[in-house]
């Protein structure tokens, strides 16, 4: 290992993660046990490329995120490009600000650049809708955006998204799936030595606030009236880069009342406030709900730190805040787009571990409903897409110019939606509980069992296939259906679907870079007499975690 460490510091171009490895190796040849470790950490094998693209833990070493790391996938995504498109490819790069986010930028715009395409590098620290609108916009054949989204502040990640000629039409702008990622993958592993990897300043086009601006007139254009809008709102970027961009788009949609959260405002990679610099975790919105509450205000509107996902919380009838699930944020766009006759498009989408709802909310419209593996490089594919989301707070609102999650205009529907309401005397909360007396009260929840080893995972899936599951919450299972098989409208995926006869659904699936299972709940309730049945629903989704939990620990 030792040596595998000395061997990857000599070819590292980096002089500080050469230096930090040479601190390392210094300590371990003295036998210190810690820097042993350490590098055994570092050197556990590459980075994983995948749809994904690359995401880790910022460092030195094959195993974590870093200038050598970036310089070799570069080379194998340029050699991909020029192979299955030519060597007039033409790609886009931008960064958030996380540690290390600028430094990956040049090296990917360099690499790139040296094989003879043409790159295009965004203006700094924007968000990744940006970059997935840009491809588009810009007719690349590829788009490439350093971030790690909602990950811990250690961490950095490289994103790609396919467009022009790289791909066909239901994939422009969208990121890669299969087989792209094993063929970039294949040419990863064949590159040389990162300091071996040729790079270049020269042909380097770094784009102005054009693109920018375009991006801030679309996404304002949402709002469906131009005259000055009432609603107050509370911002908070979560110290990512969606803040400025997000003040932008609202101040040019007539939204002036808002008030964001100072001290959350500007980018830090080290996220100060927050323990976790995710929306969905406890106490992110805390600065916000204390601001909502001496301003008065009509929705916070929460921003993950690259500004592709979006959180709501809404006044509650006894004066209080609550922060709406990403489904009940799913349902409430879905509806206003389903009722909204100038959307382009007649499919609404979202991933099969989402709610049930969607599908029928497109059916009362008259709208075709299209359930998706999990991930937008999925949803965002459905033909004739309006809208589309993912349970974990992802949304598509505009997907004729973003091919992907946008949090940024999922944040304008939701001011145009509380706008739209208010005039009519009703609120978010009023809106969900008409989708309940429609459609039944859909209640969901997530589970999650997790497990010393990722190894446990799949002898525990393979127990669970040959569990024969008998009844789930005092109701009969119905349905089980192994995701692995696939089906007509399905691409095969290692999980398990259960459906009750209360209409009760669970599905299981292992996290794709964890070692846990994740299972997501669904109980449905009528209501016939317009009452809607929280307590009980909250007592069956109860009853079914328990079960589940139970099933899998088994």
């Amino acid at each position: 290992m030792i040596e595998t460490a000395r061997t990857w510091r000599d070819h590292d171009p980096d002089p500080a993660a050469r230096a930090e490895l040479t601190r390392l190796i210094d300590a371990a040849d003295g036998g210190d046990a810690a820097a042993v470790a350490e590098l055994g950490s570092r050197f556990r094998g590459p980075l994983t490329f995948g749809t994904a693209g690359l995401r880790g833990e910022v460092g030195a070493g094959e195993s974590r995120m870093n200038v050598a790391t970036v310089v070799r996938a570069t080379h194998g995504l340029g050699r991909y490009l020029v192979d299955t498109v030519g060597p007039d490819a033409r790609v886009v790069v931008g960064c958030d600000a996380r540690r290390g986010s600028d430094a990956f930028l040049d090296a990917t715009a360099e690499v790139l650049a040296a094989q003879g395409l043409t790159v295009l590098t965004l203006p700094r620290r924007l968000p990744t809708p940006l970059t997935a609108y840009a491809t588009r916009a810009l007719d690349c054949d590829a788009g490439v955006m350093i971030t790690a989204s909602h990950n811990p502040p250690a961490d950095n990640g490289y994103k790609v998204y396919l467009g022009g000629r790289a791909t066909d039409d239901a994939g422009r702008g969208v990121q890669i799936i299969s087989p792209a990622d094993v063929e970039i993958a294949a040419r990863i592993d064949a590159a040389p030595p990162a300091d071996e990897v040729p790079r270049i300043t020269a042909g380097i086009t770094e784009l102005d606030d054009e693109i920018v601006d375009a991006y801030i007139r679309r996404t304002a254009g949402l709002r469906r009236s131009t005259a000055p809008s009432p609603v107050r709102v509370v911002l908070t970027a979560l110290h990512g880069v969606g803040g400025q961009t997000a003040l932008a788009v609202l101040d040019r949609a007539g939204v002036s009342d808002v008030h964001v959260v100072d001290d959350q405002f500007t980018p830090d990679p080290d996220f100060p406030t927050v323990a976790f610099p995710n929306p969905e975790e406890p106490g992110a919105l805390d600065l916000a709900l204390d601001l909502a509450r001496s301003v008065d205000a009509h929705v916070v509107i929460a921003l993950d730190p690259d500004a592709d996902r979006c959180s709501v919380a809404t006044p509650t009838r006894d004066g209080g805040w609550r922060q709406l699930s990403g489904d009940e944020l799913g349902w409430l766009l879905g509806e206003q787009a389903a009722s909204d006759p100038d959307r382009a498009g007649h499919t609404l989408a979202c991933s099969i571990v989402s709610s049930r709802l969607l599908g029928k909310i497109a059916a009362h419209h008259g709208l075709d409903f299209a359930a998706t593996l999990t991930g937008f490089k999925w949803i965002a594919r459905t033909s004739d897409l309006r809208f589309g989301y993912e349970e974990a707070i992802g949304y598509c609102t505009d997907p004729e110019t973003v091919r992907d999650k946008d949090g940024i205009s999922a944040m304008v529907r939701v001011v145009d939606l509380v706008e739209d309401l208010a005039r009519r005397g009703r609120t978010l909360e009023d809106q969900l509980d008409g989708l309940a007396r429609r459609h039944g009260l859909h209640a969901t929840a997530p589970l999650t069992i997790r497990v010393d080893d990722v190894a446990e995972i799949a002898p525990m899936m393979s127990r669970l296939r040959d569990s024969h599951v008998a009844s789930l919450a005092g109701s009969d299972v119905v349905e089980f259906r192994d995701l692995a098989d696939g089906s007509a409208g399905l691409p095969p995926t290692d999980g398990i679907l259960l459906r009750t006869a209360a209409d009760d659904r669970v599905v299981i699936r292992p996290s794709g870079t964890e070692p846990k299972l994740k299972c997501y709940l669904e109980v449905v309730l009528g209501c016939p007499d317009g009452t809607i049945p929280r307590d009980a629903a909250a007592a069956r989704l109860a009853a079914l975690k328990g079960d589940v939990a139970t099933l899998l620990r088994s």
